[in-house]
C-alpha cells in the first residue's frame, strides 16, 4: 500500500530506531533525484530545539517504514556519505525544483513550485508537485493545486518543463491526487505507443 505526503510534511519528523524506539535525529530535507523522480534519503538534524545539522546521512534504502510521526529505521543506517544521495543534492544545487515555474511545453505557465507530492511505499518517487499561483482553473478555489508528472523530471535552475496535457489533471487536494496521477500517466504512454 502506497500513501501520498507532501516532503515539507515529512521534514522535522524524528527518526527512529525500530529496536529501542530511540529517537536519534529529525529530517531536516529531503533529497530527491530528478532524473528517476525518486526521493534517495534525507539530511538529518540533532533533535531537540536548536538541533544543529548531522554529517551523517539516511538513504532511503536504509528506511524501514516512513509513517505520518516518524521515519523509522533499524541500528546502524545512518552512513557519512552515500554516492546517490551525493549525486542527487549536486544536481539540486544547480536545479532546485522549488520556487521553479511550471511550463507546459505548449508555453502555457501553471504557477511556481511550493512543495513536492512523494508516494511512499516500498519505493518512495515523486509524482507531482504542489504549485501557487496558477494560471490553470481559475474556478478552483484552493489556494494551491497539484500537478501530476511522469517517472521522469525536467527541471532547470528556474523552469520545470511539463507536458501540455498536464492540464486535464490538475488537482486541489491530496486525497483523489493518485488516480489524477495514474490517468495523467496513462494518457502519457497511449500518446507514445
Amino acid at each position: 500500500m502506497s500513501v501520498l505526503m507532501r516532503a515539507r510534511e515529512i521534514t522535522g519528523r524524528p527518526v527512529v530506531t525500530r529496536d529501542g524506539g530511540e529517537a536519534i535525529a529529525e529530517v531536516k530535507d529531503v533529497v530527491i533525484a530528478h532524473g528517476s523522480a525518486s526521493l534517495v534519503g534525507f539530511t538529518l538534524n540533532k533533535r531537540g530545539f536548536l538541533g544543529s545539522p548531522l554529517k551523517e546521512v539516511l538513504p532511503w534504502s536504509a528506511v524501514g517504514a516512513l509513517g505520518r510521526d516518524a521515519v523509522m529505521i533499524d541500528g546502524g543506517a545512518l552512513v557519512a556519505s552515500d554516492p546517490v544521495m551525493d549525486a542527487a543534492s549536486a544536481e539540486a544545487r544547480e536545479r532546485d525544483v522549488i520556487g521553479a515555474t511550471v511550463m507546459t511545453d505548449a508555453g502555457t505557465a501553471l504557477g511556481t513550485v511550493v512543495d513536492v507530492i512523494v508516494e511512499v511505499g516500498d519505493d518512495a518517487s515523486i509524482v507531482g508537485f504542489e504549485v501557487d499561483g496558477p494560471d490553470v482553473a481559475r474556478d478552483r478555489t484552493a489556494a494551491t493545486l497539484l500537478i501530476p508528472v511522469d517517472d521522469t523530471i525536467a527541471v532547470s535552475g528556474t523552469t520545470l518543463m511539463v507536458p501540455a496535457a498536464t492540464e486535464q489533471f490538475v488537482h486541489d487536494d491530496l486525497s483523489g491526487f493518485g488516480s489524477a496521477v495514474a490517468d495523467f500517466r496513462a494518457r502519457l504512454k497511449e500518446g507514445t505507443s
